[in-house]
């Protein structure tokens, strides 16, 4: 991704999404969110090349700094919220566009930001299902949605993932949470019991009705 078209076109490709130039400047178009007129991606050519802002989170702003070096701290904004991507060439198009994801889930009232918070609801010796977070989200149909937030968790300190089992008390495979036996290990940490990859939800299962 190198220019500007590519990236507000992959701006505009997440639901309720707007262009705007607000500086009556062209150099200057930023895409927002239709919901609550919030900028999540900022565009505009700097020193020969198209220049993004992105919001990002504190537990993700220093190691995108550190992984590219056309990534730094936001040009004429808060740089403990944003980051810059310059769009030489030199990062990889899944990474530009997961730092643009990153940024609309984080301005906007995304099913991912609602999965994340249900998840801090849990509370330390119990477990939730798939459905049940779907649930707390707002959609119990989204349980695979829940799924794939919870693999890609960017703050496993504060979005205990590992709370989340399938409806049969399941736990997820090893290529979750670190490796074989991690997700058990944290439950167990927790003071839950699990027998043969398994919880029983009747003993520590999460009621969210109350």
């Amino acid at each position: 991704m190198k220019t500007r078209e590519e990236a507000l076109a992959y701006g505009l490709s997440f639901k309720d999404t707007y262009i705007e130039a607000p500086f009556h400047d062209e150099n200057w178009q930023l895409v927002r969110v239709k919901s609550n007129k919030k900028a999540f991606l900022w565009t505009y050519e700097r020193n020969g090349y198209i220049n993004l802002n992105v919001k990002v989170s504190p537990e993700w702003r220093d190691f995108w700094r550190s992984a590219y070096a056309s990534v730094v701290a936001g040009y004429h904004q808060n740089k403990e919220h944003w980051n810059t991507i310059i769009l030489d060439g030199s990062i990889p198009d899944k990474d530009i566009k997961r730092m643009i994801a990153e940024s609309y889930d984080l301005v906007s009232d995304s099913p991912t930001k609602r999965i994340y918070s249900a998840v801090k609801k849990i509370p330390r010796g119990c477990v939730a299902t798939y459905g049940q977070i779907a649930e707390l989200a707002g959609d119990r149909k989204m349980a695979r949605a829940v799924g794939n937030a919870l693999h890609k968790n960017p703050d496993p300190e504060n979005i205990p993932c590992y709370r989340v089992v399938n409806s049969k008390g399941e736990l997820s495979g090893e290529f979750a949470f670190g490796g074989a036996g991690k997700q058990a290990e944290l439950l167990e940490a927790d003071g839950v019991e699990v027998i043969n990859g398994k919880v029983d939800l009747k003993k520590y299962g999460m009621n969210i009705y109350l």
